[in-house]
């Protein structure tokens, strides 16, 4: 082989040949083949810091079961921890450079986490990278387990984590609404239904109900993220568990509790946890609808604050024009509007992928893990600046609103009630109103 060595490299041999490798690179010849065979969109597993510290979580969990059932030696499994709970801590994430969109149901990344981890563990016990002794990516850091239940377990435990990041997110915007209305000291607002006057209410009550819709909706994300605290650890490759011994399974699932801090569960069927996952579906639905809402108070505001009516003043954050000096447009709301847009294109993608899962497993998780992921930050990360950078600085038109209360149909409303509607029915609108 000395003859092959190429400058910054290291040669690792797998199943297929010799694969060169950088030379101080924590991964290993799976990754490197992996980065050249999935390269596609750019958009590489390191920029999901919550899948890295997901994995090396339920790797950390992994290797103190292992040692607990009397299968991986104790001194080994130690270090095997100490390494995953480095990983987990987000010290390695630019050793995870393959495309989150990749073939083989995550594989190619669980071999990444894998290989990052035994390198890690070798150089502890005075080891050198891409020679796996004493600890060897898969005899050791993937004792008793399989892609197919480790990546599901890892994409479930980094979407929730992702999905209340954001809620606390929307979260703030739904406060700030909140402080808008208190601020709003009963001032009045015509209503409109079908775009025209309708009858009057009070700003207060609009910014109520628009951080209610939000409040409202995000609490349902909340749930559908819930149910995802339920993982398919110790199914190993379709459900039987096998390759694993006794006790590992229920040892596996505490010790990641113990990991993560969160309350998990164990699936109640481990063939249609491997099998099914309708779960992602519900939350990229619940999270359209918190997008959905988010999106209407956007437009709305991007209306009320248009040259015709406004009745809204939108904070001026960026130069609207290259040709019209002085013009100030609508920016953050459109932002919002756009961000929501490619929610719902994520939540298409969610769900084809999950109408794709084939006999005893579902291989299309890594394009659900690019995708949801991805959306759950953004929406998080555009309701705090819907927030902060439009709501909190907007401001209403008094002037602007009592004219525009002359239009109210207030009073025919209440007349009605007492004349009888057909008492009005053949006057023109105009009269309606006076």
């Amino acid at each position: 082989m000395a003859d092959r060595i190429i400058t910054g490299f290291r040669l690792e041999r797998d199943a297929l040949g010799d694969v060169p490798v950088p030379e101080d690179a924590l991964f290993g010849a799976h990754t490197a083949r992996a980065i050249t065979n999935f390269s596609v969109s750019g958009e590489a597993v390191r920029a999901r810091p919550d899948l890295i510290a997901a994995f090396g979580h339920v790797k950390a969990a992994a290797a103190a079961a292992n040692a607990a059932c009397g299968v991986l030696d104790p001194g080994l499994a130690a270090v095997i921890r100490d390494a995953a709970r480095e990983v987990a801590r987000g010290a390695h994430n630019d050793q995870f450079p393959i495309d989150l969109v990749h073939g083989g149901g995550g594989t190619a990344v669980h071999m990444n986490v894998n290989e990052v981890i035994a390198n890690l563990a070798n150089e502890r016990l005075g080891g050198r990278r891409g020679q796996y002794e004493p600890v060897h990516p898969n005899d050791h850091v993937n004792r008793s387990q399989s892609t197919n239940d480790v990546f599901p377990t890892a994409l479930s435990l980094a979407t929730v984590v992702t999905g209340r990041r954001a809620m606390g997110q929307i979260d703030g915007l739904a406060e700030v609404l909140m402080a808008k209305a208190a601020e709003a000291n009963g001032l009045e607002r015509i209503g409109r239904t079908c775009l025209q006057d309708a009858v009057p209410l009070t700003v207060a009550q609009t910014h109520t109900a628009q951080a209610h819709a939000i409040t409202r909706t995000t609490a349902a994300l909340g749930r559908s993220l819930d149910v995802l605290l339920t993982v398919p650890l110790g199914a190993t490759a379709i459900g039987t568990g096998i390759g694993s011994p006794t006790g590992y399974r229920d040892l596996a699932l505490t010790f990641l509790g113990d990991e993560t801090g969160l309350q998990i569960r164990g699936s109640d069927d481990l063939f249609d946890a491997l099998a099914n996952l309708d779960g992602y579906v519900d939350v990229a639905a619940q999270l359209v609808r918190v997008s959905l809402v988010m999106a209407k108070t956007a437009a709305d505001l991007r209306f009320l604050a248009s040259g015709p009516v406004g009745e809204v003043r939108l904070p001026a954050v960026q130069v609207g024009s290259s040709i019209m000096p002085g013009k100030s447009n609508p920016v953050i709301p459109e932002l919002v509007m756009q961000v929501s847009y490619e929610t719902r294109g994520m939540a298409t993608v969610v769900e084809t992928a999950v109408a794709a899962g084939e006999l005893e497993l579902n291989a299309m998780e890594p394009v659900i893990a690019r995708h949801l992921l991805a959306s759950l930050h953004d929406v998080g990360r555009v309701a705090q600046i819907f927030a902060h950078r439009c709501i909190a600085g907007l401001e209403w038109n008094e002037e602007t609103l009592q004219a525009h209360l002359a239009g109210s149909l207030a009073g025919v409303v209440e007349s009605a009630a007492e004349l009888g509607y057909s008492h009005f029915s053949g006057l023109p609108a105009a009269d309606h109103k006076r």
